[in-house]
């Protein structure tokens, strides 16, 4: 099969590979109502991943049917209290599209389509067709794109046949430009979650940070403790955010001018020695390079690119040096926007070491994790070739593999890549460009292989799709995250796996069994690996399975002393205000502004963001989540709206600078937003059959994100670059 048609996992196979209307019915009010009046409900522990935030909770079932989840009271990320996503878990349990047979793609008369297999045959196949890589090509030439808790299953399986290439869209899509900023002048990343002392601040910077809309759950907690508590709140958004709307300081910034602010900031607090100068002359480098080079960009040079007026610039400046070090200058996610983004991210790691706030009460705490061993296992195999050999030739300074330039590599004529492995993360429609490059590399692939719960856009370039069951059903690794206090968290089966999916672990086993691997495979349960583990740290399987979480004390300090330093990992030892590592590679070693591309006439720019109901493009099929947000709106401003002619309420489609259009969208017409922008929450749109819910509804922005604006540093790729204009619904011009 030289060629991949793009195949539909709906009703030709929906019968046989997706659960169907079995439980439907458990949706409905009349089963919640019978269920509760039934007798006590068993507890079992678990670990939400209806987004990364992996809050502890409890799953809660009556006579084995699933009642209601609910947040573990022991656990710091949760409090005890999940949030909008968390409590809709029931519904990844009852989705009546999930995946529960293996499909295989199969080619009779010439039309290609998708069969339901056997788990042996789905299995053997894939097995096949890596033995015949290995032999033909390398093992080094299979790549896997992995995201999530489960992840680590088969970046195991990857390593172990003799791969290093494993990359986690994460990294070039969300966190990757943040923590290489931060790398690059503390030496070291940031936690995830990330170490943010809200409750003990007395000033809280927001620079495109959407508290209260991306449902961090600690973070909101944390946050609305910090209001309660009289900080004070800056927050830089073009948007009237729900952030915004609990400050005292809202900063409308034109978009992508954040670091014409950032250095206006840095002046004043330069200018006027607002910082700890015994503290930045002993633990950095480049003061002087700094002060100089910040000395034109003043709050009047700023005003002109931001928007914003000088006095207000000047203004938060000295408030949040007077609140140092208890000032607390929120790193970000998702910080893949203008292009630039690792040196955005270093202008803000500057601001923050010039505050002092690393380390300190109110601003980042020092984070701290259990030291859990890991089950012992051979070495794995040296690759013939490693993902650097790839990533290298175009961004060096990149920590991990930079998911764009993994697809790249797997098209062409003889493309570096011949197989490739997706778990767990759907790529058309958060890696823009993705869908462009899996159609190319379709015809050069020699094998597909997608592992989810659910179909999607990206299930339909595969040759095998493997069904996993949902994380209520399985065992993962433990949750052992840095944070304020060390703890463990355990997820277990809490229901039994609906029709024939399969945990994460087996699969990977199952597969590695196949592929001669057993040395790197040698438990039969992947409850083997957690019960050693847990026993090398004074507990057991038997007592996480009853009391859910395990906190341990810490062994190092929560925040360092007044004048204690800490050993920066840089290759100065201080904290590097002028990059060093930067200016070996070639690169600026201080952040320089570059003005953002003005939207072209009758274009307006097209910004993205989230919303509680919805994990970016993942839950909206969830028959929960789904009731409280079936689609998405596209927010205008009024002056916009009155020259586009539309009203709220009206459906538009929206068409970008290259001629793509979404899918009809509805007008939400507010002051929140402003005139040279329109906003709408990321991941709607869906195209894949098999999501009977989400289908066509509301408007896909990854998809009108045709212009990528890559960071030349860390290989992220920008997507607030691309511009649309608004059409009736039913023009088509």
């Amino acid at each position: 099969m030289q060629r991949r048609d793009f195949l539909r996992i709906g009703a030709t196979v929906g019968s046989g590979a997706l659960l169907g209307g079995g439980v439907a019915g458990c949706t409905a009010p009349a089963y919640w109502q019978k269920l509760m009046a039934e007798g006590p409900s068993k507890r079992s522990p678990t670990v939400c991943n209806m987004c990364f935030w992996s809050c502890a909770g409890e799953v809660h079932t009556r006579d084995g049917k699933l009642w209601k989840i609910t947040g573990h009271p022991g656990d710091p990320h949760s409090e005890g209290r999940l949030c909008t996503r968390g409590t809709g878990g029931v519904g990844a349990y009852y989705d009546p599209n999930r995946l529960v047979k293996p499909l295989m793609r199969v080619e009779r008369g010439g039309r290609q389509s998708f069969e339901v297999v056997s788990w042996d045959a789905a299995l053997g196949f894939i097995a096949d067709k890596l033995h015949k890589l290995r032999d033909s090509h390398g093992a080094d030439r299979l790549a896997a794109m992995v995201h999530g808790p489960g992840a680590g299953h088969f970046e195991h399986l990857v390593r172990a046949y003799g791969s290093d290439s494993v990359a986690e869209p994460a990294f070039a899509q969300c966190r990757g430009p943040r923590d290489t900023g931060f790398f690059l002048t503390f030496g070291e990343g940031l936690a995830s979650p990330e170490q943010t002392d809200m409750p003990n601040a007395r000033c809280i910077v927001l620079i495109g940070s959407h508290i209260g809309e991306n449902l961090h759950n600690t973070q909101v907690q944390d946050f609305t403790a910090a209001l309660r508590n009289g900080a004070t709140v800056i927050t830089v958004d073009p948007r009237f955010s729900v952030a915004a709307s609990k400050s005292q300081y809202w900063l409308p910034i034109r978009p992508g001018t954040d670091i014409a602010l950032l250095l206006a900031w840095i002046h004043v607090i330069m200018a006027e020695q607002l910082y700890d100068v015994e503290m930045i002359r002993s633990e950095t480098t480049g003061l002087q390079q700094l002060s100089d080079h910040v000395a034109a960009f003043t709050p009047q040079w700023a005003a002109a690119e931001t928007g914003l007026e000088p006095e207000l610039i000047e203004r938060t400046a000295r408030l949040m040096a007077a609140s140092a070090p208890a000032t607390m200058l929120h790193p970000g996610r998702h910080s893949t926007w203008w292009g630039d983004d690792t040196q955005r991210s270093r202008a803000m790691a500057i601001l923050a070491a010039l505050l002092g706030i690393w380390g300190r009460k109110g601003g980042y705490y020092l984070p701290e994790a259990v030291r859990l061993p890991e089950y012992p296992l051979p070495e794995y195999p040296k690759p013939r070739s490693s993902w650097r050999d790839v990533t290298d030739k175009r961004f060096p300074l990149a920590a991990l593999p930079v998911s764009n330039v993994v697809l790249e590599n797997c098209t062409g004529k003889d493309p570096h890549y011949r197989a490739l492995l997706i778990y767990d993360t759907n790529l058309p429609m958060s890696v823009p460009g993705a869908r462009r490059l899996l159609q190319q590399a379709s015809s050069q692939l020699e094998l597909i292989v997608a592992i989810d719960v659910q179909p999607s856009e990206v299930t339909g370039f595969a040759d095998i799709v493997l069904p996993e069951c949902s994380y209520l059903e399985r065992h993962d690794p433990l949750r052992n995250e840095p944070e304020r206090e060390p703890c463990l968290a355990l997820r277990a089966p809490a229901l039994p796996a609906l029709g024939e999916s399969k945990p994460g672990w087996w699969i990977a086993r199952e597969l590695g069994m196949r592929l001669g691997l057993q040395r790197h495979f040698p438990w039969k349960h992947y409850s083997e690996v957690i019960d050693w583990q847990l026993r090398q740290v004074g507990s057991s399987l038997d007592e996480m399975q009853r009391i859910g979480i395990k906190k341990f004390p810490r062994t190092t300090p929560l925040y360092r002393g007044r004048r204690e330093s800490l050993a920066w990992g840089t290759p100065s030892g201080r904290i590097e205000l002028h990059s060093s590592i930067l200016a070996e590679a070639g690169y600026d070693p201080l952040p320089r502004y570059v003005a953002p591309q003005a939207p072209p006439q009758g274009f307006l720019r097209l910004n993205y963001g989230r919303a509680p109901q919805h994990s970016f493009s993942r839950t909206q099929n969830n028959p929960v989540l789904y009731q409280m947000m079936p689609e998405n709106v596209v927010w205008i401003h009024p002056d916009a709206a009155r020259r586009f002619g539309v009203e709220s309420g009206n459906y538009v489609v929206l068409v970008n600078q290259d001629g793509v259009r979404s899918n009809r969208v509805r007008v939400r017409v507010t002051e929140r937003t402003r005139p040279d922008s329109v906003w709408l929450v990321h991941g709607f749109g869906h195209t894949a059959p098999g999501l009977f819910l989400a289908r066509g509804r509301g408007a896909d922005d990854a998809g009108l994100m045709t212009r990528v604006l890559v960071d030349p540093i860390s290989g992220a790729t920008g997507m607030r670059g691309n511009f649309v204009t608004l059409q009736a619904e039913e023009s088509r011009a």
